[in-house]
């Protein structure tokens, strides 16, 4: 087979898997409830948000949690194994940044 045929079977095949997984419904093993309960043991407050979502090619939901009147920490758990892997403290400002961020950056890709 030519080296262009190839590449372009590659490509194709490629691509036809990205939009194969960009559709498939993820199925974590622990619910967004169970998730919040141990986000909230690793920083107790009040929920403000939650999302799951894929975060550099791991599952994750993550928690924004009001832990006084202008701190925000930010909790995320793995979505199949329940384990922290990350925590933020952010103030309300920055957050707002993130936020106003985070929607540009939902624009582009629509």
């Amino acid at each position: 087979m030519n080296r262009k045929a190839l590449t372009a079977i590659l490509t194709t095949t490629l691509a036809a898997g990205s939009l194969f997984a960009a559709t498939t419904k993820v199925k974590p093993k622990i619910t967004m409830s169970e998730a919040r309960t141990i986000a909230l043991k690793k920083a107790a407050g009040t929920v403000k948000s939650e999302e799951l979502e894929n975060e550099h090619g791991k599952w994750i939901y993550s928690f924004d949690i009001a832990t006084s009147k202008s701190d925000i920490t930010e909790v995320n758990v793995d979505a199949f194994n329940g384990k922290v892997v990350a925590v933020q403290h952010e103030n309300a400002a920055k957050e707002a940044a993130e936020k106003k961020q985070e929607k540009k950056d939902n624009a582009k890709k629509q």
